[in-house]
């Protein structure tokens, strides 16, 4: 469905009196289009509005998946080889900053954990914001099935967990297998290339997404301790005073910087997991633009001449910035920068288990590794998969065209594979180096390769199956 968007877009030039075309085509324009992709050439709203964004981001989560293979696969092979001491010894570099007497003194994995995984979360934060708004999200009917599926993918695999490990030392760690991970699921998909319809990406994209909004609050509401009140009113003050500047409609983007960085400084001092600051900026960032499309067409033919000037210049350059929202702007600039930076950084500051001396036989025999590795594998193909059936039964929802029973049953083990914030919950339900956290990661890492292999087996099969039905289908 997003490749069909994006052929139609591109095989139907723009009316040749459109001005904003004019101004693309000018010979000065090349200066105009350095701001970032604009969506402005087109008279198709779907197209632009939901085909092209969604593309760019399909395209990037697969790539991204690539790297973050990669890192995961250094990370191993780095802890697991002759210099393991110097892998443990790098993540253990004490870093801080101090303003007069305040300071934050973390080890370099806290940073990566807490800081810098800080950007992943606002770009999460701007991916629902902008589903809610202009996506997938907008129309509770449209995105009944991959809600209620997300639902049960996170609920079942809990229980699933929770079967191995209740009242067990491990029984903290229920959310590790709750999570699907955005850019491998979609990097699987990628690597199936049309024997996958288009329709499954954009399910198991919305799927994914509403997964991370359900991991955000499990983090908030369960994985926080030693709550100072004190500091989470400093940061509930800081993003109101956000709000505020929003509703004046103040798009500086270095007051919003100086904002956010103080409200990361303020959730990490309340004792909420900082990330969580992340998340809250996205979901506050303006998801409509400041001119609609029909305003800056009008001010373009009125206002704008024939001849550039340094004063038309910055007069289209603003029209076409402010025709794109700054939540969209924003994901554009800062998404590639989180799936080919962040998130394999953070793949490769804690996917380094050492498995040498027994431990990984150890793990395998423990309760918490079997926890996780089926609570991903079956928890959330059972989860994913009872719900669809149950919501489409119901008459809620119904099954996008394409997908069938073998398809979605792919689907329920392609969220299975759940490596970043997974792993991201580990830390937070573990102590880093603890014996519960190296089998909860060996769980993840086991658990999502063998979700990943059966979802491409079955996909392939069921692409099999449907050329097999078009081969044999009467003309």
């Amino acid at each position: 469905m997003v490749r069909g968007y994006r052929d139609r877009v591109s095989d139907s030039p723009p009316p040749a009196s459109d001005p904003i075309e004019e101004a693309r085509t000018h010979p000065a324009a090349d200066q105009l289009w350095r701001a970032g992709p604009i969506w402005l050439a087109s008279d198709r709203a779907l197209a632009r509005y939901v085909g092209r964004p969604v593309a760019s981001f399909l395209r990037v989560e697969a790539a991204g998946g690539i790297i973050l293979l990669v890192a995961t696969v250094v990370a191993l092979v780095w802890a697991n080889s002759a210099w393991s001491d110097s892998y443990e010894a790098l993540w253990s570099i004490r870093v801080g900053v101090t303003v007069g007497d305040f300071s934050i003194v973390e080890d370099l994995r806290h940073w990566v954990d807490d800081g810098l995984m800080a950007i992943f979360f606002f770009v999460v934060g701007l991916e629902i914001k902008y589903e809610l708004v202009s996506g997938e999200l907008r129309d509770p009917r449209t995105a009944a099935l991959p809600i209620v599926a997300a639902v049960g993918g996170m609920v079942v695999p809990a229980a699933v967990y929770l079967a191995f490990n209740a009242g067990g030392e491990g029984s903290s760690g229920w959310g590790i297998p709750m999570a699907t991970d955005i850019a491998f699921a979609l990097g699987v998909l990628a690597l199936l290339g049309n024997r996958v319809p288009s329709a499954a990406r954009l399910f198991i994209l919305t799927l994914a997404i509403v997964d991370d909004l359900g991991a955000i609050v499990v983090i908030a509401a369960f994985y926080t301790s030693d709550l100072s009140v004190e500091w989470l009113a400093v940061a509930g003050v800081l993003l109101l005073a956000v709000l505020a500047l929003r509703r004046l409609r103040v798009w500086a983007p270095s007051l919003y910087l100086a904002f956010g960085v103080a409200v990361w400084v303020a959730t990490y001092q309340s004792g909420v997991h900082a990330t969580i600051a992340g998340v809250a900026m996205g979901l506050l960032a303006p998801a409509r633009p400041l001119l609609d499309h029909d305003t800056a067409r009008r001010i373009l033919r009125e206002r704008v001449p024939d001849e550039f000037d340094a004063v038309a210049l910055r007069r289209v350059r603003f029209l076409l910035r402010e025709s794109v929202s700054v939540a969209e702007r924003l994901g554009n600039t800062l998404h590639p920068w989180s799936s080919y930076v962040v998130l394999p950084i953070f793949a490769l500051a804690n996917a380094g288990i050492d498995l040498r001396g027994g431990v990984l036989g150890d793990a395998l025999s423990a309760p918490v590794t079997a926890g996780v590795f089926f609570g991903l594998v079956v928890g959330k193909t059972v989860g994913v998969g009872a719900a669809s059936w149950l919501v489409v039964r119901l008459g809620i929802a119904r099954v996008p065209n394409g997908i069938g029973r073998l398809t979605m049953t792919g689907l329920a083990m392609v969220a299975g594979i759940g490596f970043t914030v997974s792993l991201f919950i580990t830390g937070l339900a573990f102590d880093t180096g603890d014996d519960l956290a190296d089998d909860a990661k060996v769980g993840v890492l086991a658990g999502s390769l063998v979700a990943a292999i059966l979802a491409a087996l079955v996909l392939v099969a069921d692409s099999r199956r449907r050329a097999r039905r078009r081969a044999t289908r009467v003309p």
